[in-house]
């Protein structure tokens, strides 16, 4: 506590003689000059008074000036009320001094009161004193308490900035840890988009594939139909994780921006906390301490305590809303990889298992129309043989004919009477009528089996063509198509998880 030290001036002389007295019940209190003590720094010689007398002195009329009255001076008189009501003039004639005198009366009245105005300045003073170091003890205690008190409310308020700034410390550790988590699930569901590529691109190979089956094959069978199927299920987790990875880069951008209002207010707590604890910690015997004139005018505060805690509060508020936001996304995301990978895994196996069957079906088909080709083949050659026999009867039949022909011919030739329809002329006319029909019955049948044996050459290339296309399709589905199928990302990879 600073101290301060008063001295006594010793100089002071009163204005008029009315200071230092005091007036009680309406006289005038003189001090008591018996009771007081004259000290040396106090005392003054009686010469020093009589400087207004030499002052007088020194101004001498001139020699012709002659008077006799004389205005003598008299001492001021003060009335029962303290004020001075004026000089006591005396007309008197000094015959042996030529100027005004003091009288011894004057002199002793002058003094006592210098003694009156120096024992009433001497209270005043000895009470501004009294006062003077009441009020310097009392401004000390009152300026020690207001310091505490302030020291006391920077450091509540110290206290204050670290909760809170532990508070956004702890919800953006939190806040981090979720978008951590978020952005590897995010990952992981562009991870499952890739792994999709594969499935459709075998998908789409297949319908390839099968379009160039041949003939009756080209078929919208049931393969197809799931193949399309497939597609489309594909494009739709494909498009539903599209819109999943959107939604969780906007999730992603709302923590980040939610993080940053974190950050920077932590910051700011951060500088604020190290401020008021510097503020704190500042004494009356600190380094860097000054005077600032006129800063208590200055006021750049913008919050209350209630808006500056609500800012804060705000804050983590935000903050967890979208980590409750982004938790919700991550749930979101495990079921869509989950709920993908089962409809793309069920599709699959569907299309599977009706290659499968119409492997099965084509390979079935293929098998019986190999039997009727070799039934074919075996009634063609049964065919030829039959013409061929054909051929052969008709060739034994043309001697048979012509022998009885030329015997018609030569007895037509019989002379006269000699022309005679005899039992032979009728049985060789008989036998070549019959030989003619014989003739044209195998000639007829010839041509039925040579027509036969057309229908199954055709039947045969048929079947053959049907053979080869079965065959086709047969290879298509079974050893181009069903070969791709047989990697199909796994479980695990559809999740989005890598190994």
């Amino acid at each position: 506590m600073p101290r301060y030290e008063f001295r006594r001036s010793t100089s002071v002389r009163p204005k008029n003689m009315q200071e230092g007295m005091r007036v009680r019940d309406g006289s005038l209190q003189l001090p008591d000059i018996k009771a007081q003590t004259t000290s040396a720094d106090t005392y003054r010689h009686p010469s020093q008074f009589m400087k207004r007398s030499k002052t007088f002195a020194s101004n001498t009329p001139p020699a012709n000036y002659q008077s006799s009255v004389t205005k003598s001076y008299a001492p001021p008189v003060l009335s029962r009320s303290g004020t001075i009501v004026g000089n006591q003039t005396s007309t008197s004639t000094n015959l042996g001094n030529p100027f005004r005198k003091y009288t011894p009366d004057d002199w002793h009245r002058r003094n006592q009161d210098h003694f009156a105005t120096s024992n009433a300045f001497r209270s005043s003073s000895e009470r501004l004193r009294a006062d003077t170091y009441a009020l310097v003890q009392e401004r000390d205690q009152l300026t020690a308490k207001n310091q505490a008190h302030s020291s006391k409310n920077i450091g509540d308020r110290a206290n204050d900035i670290d909760f809170w700034k532990s508070e956004l410390r702890h919800e953006t550790e939190l806040l981090i840890g979720e978008t951590n988590a978020l952005a590897e699930h995010k990952k992981r569901l562009e991870r499952a988009l890739v792994e999709t590529e594969s499935p459709l691109g075998i998908a789409k190979e297949c319908l390839y594939n099968r379009d160039k089956r041949e003939g009756i094959d080209l078929v919208h069978d049931a393969v197809e139909i799931q193949l399309n199927q497939e597609v489309e299920v594909i494009r739709s987790c494909q498009e539903k994780m599209k819109r999943l990875i959107a939604r969780a880069d906007h999730q992603l951008q709302r923590n980040r921006g939610a993080q940053h209002e974190l950050d920077k207010d932590s910051h700011d707590k951060f500088s604020a906390i190290s401020i008021d604890t510097r503020c704190h910690q500042m004494k009356n015997t600190s380094a860097g301490i000054n005077y600032f004139r006129g800063i208590e005018d200055v006021d750049r505060t913008v919050t209350i305590p209630t808006s500056w805690a609500k800012f804060s509060d705000d804050n983590i508020r935000r903050s967890q809303a979208e980590r409750a936001a982004s938790a919700k996304m991550r749930e979101e995301i495990e079921n869509c990889l989950a709920e993908t990978s089962n409809q793309m895994w069920t599709q699959w196996n569907r299309v599977n298992v009706a290659f499968t069957q119409r492997v099965a079906e084509q390979v079935d088909t293929k098998n019986k129309l190999q039997s009727h080709l070799n039934r074919t083949l075996q009634e063609i050659h049964d065919v030829e043989t039959t013409i061929q026999r054909l051929h052969r009867a008709i060739s034994e039949k043309e001697r048979p004919t012509k022998v009885a022909e030329t015997r018609l011919d030569e007895r037509t030739r019989r002379p006269n009477l000699e022309l005679c329809r005899d039992p032979a002329q009728l049985m060789l006319v008989s036998e070549v009528k019959q030989l003619q029909a014989t003739l044209a019955s195998l000639r007829q049948r010839l041509d039925e089996e040579q027509h036969q044996l057309q229908k199954l050459v055709t039947a045969r290339s048929n079947i053959e063509h049907e053979i080869r296309t079965k065959a086709n399709s047969i290879f298509i589905d079974q050893d181009k198509c069903m070969s791709m199928r047989k990697t199909f990302p796994t479980t695990p990879r559809l999740s989005g998880y890598s190994y």
